[in-house]
């Protein structure tokens, strides 16, 4: 290659990697109306994505004439069109929580040293579908395919925290029978109650050294864009090494993560559902 064809080259993918500025700005005007989540007046949507309402409205127009916005006719607010909503449900159509999971928790577990896994709500109740070893020797039960006590662990409790109350009654009925009297652990009533509050209110669920001495746990959940729970990521570690407080390191990786997946999942902090 001669020295033109070099830097013509170089150009090009120079260019190339700028991207186009006008695309970019914007396609901040269609980030703004969805982080709102709500019509908005030109000038309030403007200022929401840094821009003056006379430089946004010719992007509105074309944005417009391609079915990502819609103006309402009334208000003259503007809202996410019909092809923006195709492109979302495509999207989440195509979405899979533990693909999308999976090099997050890897991840986790990279960076922390500790075990992660992660669990979905299956036939049995709260199942184990991967697990990423720590770095040290970890002494669990814990391994693939392994269903999870509803009241003993913290994956279990998560799971009870965000699914219907009806499910979990049931399914609390049948843990000793499915699991055995090692595995399950009973609860009564009030104190799930407290169990669930205590979940909620920290966003995580915890265990320290239970059921196995010497470990302790959090799990995080993770949300789909209707505010469903769909997973739980769970760090593990030897409690001499593990930060157990409920604002502390560890604590906030979980979060982090389990927060990072559910934004990919198309999740809003608001729409958790408590049923």
């Amino acid at each position: 290659m001669n020295t033109l064809d070099t830097e013509v080259g170089d150009s090009g993918s120079e260019k190339e990697r700028r991207g186009i500025q006008s695309i970019e700005a914007g396609g901040q005007l269609l980030l703004a109306l969805g982080a709102q989540g709500r019509p908005m007046p030109l000038r309030e949507l403007a200022k929401a994505a840094d821009m003056a309402p006379g430089k946004a409205h010719p992007y509105l127009v074309s944005f417009a004439k391609l079915g990502l916005v819609t103006q309402e006719a009334s208000t003259g607010y503007y809202w996410l069109g019909p092809t923006a909503m195709q492109l979302g449900l495509v999207t989440l159509r195509m979405l899979n929580p533990v693909r999308e999971a999976t090099p997050f928790a890897e991840a986790l577990a990279r960076e922390t040293g500790h075990s992660v896994a992660l669990s979905v709500w299956g036939n049995q109740g709260p199942t184990i579908v991967f697990l990423f070893d720590a770095i040290y020797p970890l002494h669990t039960n814990i391994r693939t395919g392994t269903v999870m006590s509803l009241a003993g662990t913290a994956t279990g409790r998560l799971f009870a925290a965000y699914l219907p109350a009806k499910l979990i009654e049931e399914s609390l009925l049948e843990d000793e029978r499915r699991l055995g009297p090692d595995i399950a652990a009973s609860i009564d009533r009030d104190e799930l109650q407290t169990v669930v509050s205590e979940i909620r209110k920290h966003g995580t669920s915890r265990t320290i050294n239970n059921p196995t001495p010497g470990v302790s746990s959090f799990a995080a959940p993770v949300f789909d864009y209707s505010g469903n729970i769909v997973l739980g990521i769970t760090l593990m570690g030897r409690t001499r090494s593990f930060d157990t407080d409920w604002e502390g390191k560890e604590a906030a990786a979980a979060k982090a993560c389990s927060e990072e997946v559910s934004r990919r999942l198309g999740h809003h902090r608001a729409s958790v559902l408590f049923r």
